[in-house]
């Protein structure tokens, strides 16, 4: 089974994003980047199926900037076998990526795109939907466990009454739940030898995609300060508090 696993360059989630001066976007300059949480444990659990023999190659693909290649090098120390960028200077909307996806899927033949389910910057969580419609495959989002019987995919996700199991048979869309598994450190010789697994790179034109925007970014701002805590003497004046002061208890 061949798997085309998807990274995404975002800023560190170890940063304190900050907003330009003129409220236009959030500031990039001299900021941490990194790739998204969610796409590392997609990644992860792409590379635990080729170590359970079930999956035969691993393509990590990124949509973004030419330094997007500093995450595809670290998913091939991971594991991944190639990495394919898709540059683009644009930010990319869910519907393009997921254009763009389904036509490297043309291309690739993967029986399998593995991705994050959302990424920390937009929480939009729709490129992988997206992507299962044009392709016309079966979807499995939010997942929290995958299993194997046979030729199906059983893919388990946390809803509110508990545990839903879906079964989804290849090809497929899968996108990953932060419960699925933790991430690996490379290693260094891993890290070493990813310098030199092949790295290609795509442009939008050349997949036949050309990259639309639908949403227009009005403005960004710092979320309102958080009010200091009160601390309250018993139950009684506590629940005083809640009727009279934040009136949300009859």
């Amino acid at each position: 089974m061949k798997v085309l696993v998807t990274v995404k360059r975002v800023i560190d989630y170890h940063v304190r994003v900050r907003v330009r001066s003129d409220g236009s976007d959030v500031d990039l300059n001299n900021v941490k980047m990194a790739a998204n949480p969610f796409c590392e444990i997609a990644v992860e659990e792409a590379v635990r199926m080729k170590e359970k023999g079930w999956v035969s190659e691993i393509v990590a693909v990124s949509i973004g900037p030419a330094e997007a290649a500093e995450q595809l090098r670290a998913a091939l120390a991971l594991g991944a076998d190639r990495a394919v960028l898709v540059e683009t200077a644009e930010v990319a909307e869910p519907l393009t990526v997921a254009r763009l996806l389904a036509a490297l899927c043309e291309r690739e033949k993967p029986d399998l795109v593995l991705m994050g389910k959302q990424s920390i910057d937009t929480d939009h969580n729709q490129a992988g939907q997206m992507l299962a419609a044009l392709n016309g495959w079966p979807q499995a989002t939010f997942a929290s466990a995958i299993e194997r019987e046979d030729k199906t995919l059983l893919v388990t996700r946390e809803v509110d009454g508990g545990l839903r199991t879906q079964a989804v048979v290849p090809p497929a869309v899968i996108t990953t739940d932060l419960r699925l598994n933790e991430p690996r450190f490379a290693s260094l010789p891993n890290i070493m030898k990813a310098r030199q697994k092949p790295l290609n790179t795509l442009t939008p034109d050349e997949l036949g995609v050309t990259p639309e925007q639908h949403v227009r970014l009005l403005g960004v701002s710092e979320p309102p300060a958080r009010k200091a805590g009160v601390r309250v003497a018993d139950v009684a004046e506590l629940v005083n508090k809640l009727k009279h002061d934040a009136k949300v208890i009859p």
